[in-house]
């Protein structure tokens, strides 16, 4: 597929995404979602990738939502076929193997927010914005934003936040514990690619592990997580990586993992 509405790049180990309608703030339409959706069946399919960034064209936005122009125009039906739509592709993101980083440069706003939401963390400019405001709107989050929001920061805190559908700064996002960290607009992504960059260095099939045994124990009670994590932690030892990680402690250098998901060898 031929991307017009986001930019996909590899280097390095990281994909990085960008959504690119920066005269619309980067507004979700129904070819951006479709384009996405491409995108994250082709990192899935790269064992070559070990992190995914997000971000947003220009120096305004994120993802400022929905693109209403579109969105006036649906009838219930085409509404839930949109709603399922960008559900289909934001559970795509979230599911992936791989941690995906969030680098919120502007207004991350409803299905921005909710795309923010399924990485596995954010970072945000001083700029950014974030807010769920679909309730200004008359309707409601429609891509997960009522689900995912409440799980990370409390019921309350995201009742009031999609009720008034007001937006909050970036350190009042960071003080609910929706944002990592804060960075200077400039610094942004020099600060995500870093923190990439180390990720990328770490055990492709650690990093899975990890990700599942987090993603799926929060789920469940907590004997049962632990389950989860043993099977996991167990996992690992089929990789060469957990050869290669020990070893390298014991020899006090530092350890080059190789291993594969599908070989199970360097």
């Amino acid at each position: 597929m031929a991307y017009e509405n986001i930019i996909y790049e590899v280097q390095d180990n990281i994909a990085l995404i960008t959504f690119n309608r920066p005269k619309a703030l980067n507004a979700l339409n129904g070819a951006l979602i479709d384009e996405l959706s491409d995108a994250l069946d082709n990192i899935a399919g790269n064992e070559d990738i070990k992190v995914l960034i997000l971000t947003g064209a220009g120096d305004k936005s994120f993802v400022a939502g929905a693109d209403i122009s579109e969105l006036a125009t649906f009838n219930p039906l085409q509404a839930k076929l949109f709603s399922e739509r960008g559900q289909g592709a934001i559970f795509k993101l979230e599911e992936l193997s791989i941690p995906a980083i969030a680098a919120v440069n502007g207004f991350a706003l409803g299905g921005g927010s909710e795309i923010a939401l399924a990485c596995d963390f954010i970072y945000a400019s001083e700029n950014a914005k974030f807010g769920l405001p679909e309730i200004t709107l008359g309707i409601i989050p429609g891509f997960g934003g009522t689900q995912r929001l409440p799980r990370l920061i409390g019921q309350n805190a995201a009742k009031e936040l999609i009720f008034t559908g007001k937006m909050i700064a970036a350190e009042e996002a960071q003080s609910l514990g929706l944002v990592n960290r804060v960075c200077p607009a400039d610094a942004l992504m020099d600060q995500v690619r870093k923190t990439a960059q180390t990720i990328a260095s770490r055990g492709r099939v650690s990093l899975r592990a990890a990700k599942q045994a987090v993603n799926r124990g929060m789920n469940v009670d907590i004997v049962t997580g632990c389950q989860i994590e043993v099977g996991a932690f167990s996992l690992c030892m089929s990789s060469p990586d957990a050869k290669e990680g020990t070893t390298a402690f014991l020899e006090k250098r530092k350890a080059v993992f190789e291993g594969s998901f599908t070989s199970g060898v360097h």
